[in-house]
């Protein structure tokens, strides 16, 4: 009996909630209603508007709807207005052209959180502090003198993997899961040093806020909705989770806080979060940067240098094997540079032409 009572409860409840939100979409639906031409677009349901032209994989739906509808396609998704572009020459229109108008990223309710109000580059707002943040990643972080300083490390732990691979010659092995661990273990390097003692437990977490931010979010699809992030709970777990991250880089700059004084003699090479402490108690700053910039630029830092690189790597890896004549020319070609070499410089790197178009060849 109590059972019923509950399923009952629950059933109304469901029901009240479909019927304010059905209310609500129907309200802001009349008062955004705009006399601008919008592109064309696929028919679209009430509330969930073309969500259900994107079941199974997205990409590929979005391909086919714009083979039909253009280069151009408007989509509704719930309650947000989206403007799909497909083509070289629209991108371009979009990125180049009319940048400005369409900088600033969509509102995310996990990246809010763990970039401390969009306190990064990655999510800020278009302003002064983005660009100063911008500036200092482009001269400090990823200058080409920065990143050929951490050639060592890249090769100590590509040597790491290329032995665990050989340990195994001739089993199977989970290659995707290799390659993700390497730019790990490298990003984390390169941000924290060899030394950092939380680095797992860091790489960890991260990895379950990228998972987090890559799912499904019912908040970002219903702005309007934001209490229902707080009633499933979702709220509590982004800021439980983001508790933890700040602990932890907490720890992290007060270690690399206690080593300053060894980096500013030269005796150690200088992580990401050395630069952006330095670059924080420089007097000549004009606008200051807070430790909420710093933990957020590393933050940015660590998720860009992972699973995009390792997704890209990994894509490669597949696009090779599914072309066997691409691959063929790929392999002649680093046998003819590295010619039989036990040690790789970079320069090496630079000779392969080939190689490096690649993503274009696919």
């Amino acid at each position: 009996m109590e059972l019923q009572q509950l399923t009952t409860f629950l059933f109304i409840l469901n029901f009240i909630f479909f019927l304010l939100l059905l209310v609500k979409i129907s309200k802001k639906s009349r008062n955004t209603h705009s006399s601008s031409p919008l592109p064309p677009g696929p028919f679209k349901l009430p509330i969930i508007g073309h969500l259900h032209h994107l079941l199974g994989l997205p990409h590929h739906k979005l391909k086919d709807l714009a083979k039909k509808y253009g280069p151009i396609m408007y989509l509704k998704l719930g309650e947000v207005p989206t403007v799909v572009i497909s083509s070289p020459g629209a991108a371009e229109q979009i990125m180049k052209k009319h940048d400005l108008k369409f900088v600033d990223r969509p509102d995310n309710a996990v990246i809010n959180v763990v970039t401390y109000g969009y306190k990064d580059v990655v999510g800020a707002p278009y302003g002064d502090s983005w660009r100063r943040l911008r500036k200092i990643c482009v001269l400090e972080l990823l200058s080409a003198k920065k990143v050929q300083s951490f050639w060592s490390l890249r090769e100590e732990e590509v040597s790491k993997l290329v032995e665990k691979i050989s340990l195994v010659a001739g089993s199977q092995i989970n290659l995707s899961k290799m390659i993700f661990a390497l730019m790990n273990d490298i990003t984390a390097r390169a941000a924290f040093g060899k030394t950092c003692k939380d680095k797992e437990a860091f790489i960890s977490v991260a990895d379950y806020i990228l998972r987090m931010v890559a799912g499904f979010s019912f908040v970002d699809i219903f702005p309007s909705m934001k209490f229902f992030a707080t009633i499933s709970g979702t709220n509590s777990k982004i800021k439980m989770v983001h508790q933890t991250v700040n602990k932890i880089l907490d720890e992290i700059i007060r270690e690399h806080k206690e080593n300053r004084m060894e980096t500013l003699k030269g005796e150690v090479e200088e992580d990401l979060m050395d630069v952006l402490l330095r670059i924080q108690e420089a007097p000549e700053l004009e606008i200051p940067i807070t430790m909420e910039n710093i933990k957020a630029v590393i933050f940015d830092m660590f998720i860009a240098g992972t699973d995009t690189t390792s997704t890209l790597v990994e894509w490669t890896m597949i696009e090779l094997l599914r072309n066997p004549s691409v691959m063929e020319k790929t392999q002649e070609e680093v046998r003819q540079v590295f010619n039989g070499k036990k040690k790789i410089d970079q320069a090496d790197m630079d000779k392969l032409n080939y190689l490096s178009l690649q993503p274009f060849l696919f």
